[in-house]
C-alpha cells in the first residue's frame, strides 16, 4: 500500500523504490509531512528520509531535514552527530545518515535514560 503523501500533486513516488515504500523494519523515531526518521538497517543510526522521490532537494529543505534529524539525536542519544548525506545504496531518493563523530556505524550507540 502506497503511503498517502505518495498521492499529493507534486510529490514525486516511485513504488519500485525502498525508501518510498516506508517500511517500518527498524524503530521510527519521528514522521510528518516532510520527511521521517528510523534507525538505518544497515548502520544503526538514525536516518532521515525525504518524502519525495527525488534526490536533489534545494538547500533550504536540506537544512530543514537535518536540523529535524538533529533534533531526534539530541532527544534520543548521546554523541555528537555528523551529517552523511552520500547515498550509497540508495542514490535516487534523499536521505542523510547522522553519524557519531569519528565514526560511522552506530552499533550500540547509547541513548538517553528518557528516550
Amino acid at each position: 500500500m502506497a503511503p498517502q503523501w505518495s498521492t499529493q500533486p507534486g510529490r514525486p513516488f516511485d513504488p519500485t523504490c525502498d525508501l518510498c515504500e516506508e517500511a517500518r523494519i527498524t524503530e521510527w523515531f519521528f514522521e510528518d509531512d516532510d520527511c521521517w526518521i528510523a534507525e538505518c538497517e544497515i548502520c544503526s543510526v538514525p536516518m532521515v528520509v525525504w518524502r519525495n522521490h527525488d534526490n536533489r532537494p534545494a538547500d533550504d529543505v536540506k537544512a530543514m531535514l537535518h536540523s529535524k534529524l538533529f533534533d531526534v539525536v539530541g532527544t534520543h542519544f548521546e554523541f555528537e552527530p555528523w551529517v552523511d548525506d552520500n547515498m550509497r545504496n540508495i542514490p535516487d531518493h534523499y536521505h542523510a545518515h547522522a553519524r557519531p563523530k569519528g565514526a560511522f556505524f552506530g552499533h550500540g550507540l547509547r541513548r538517553k535514560p528518557s528516550a
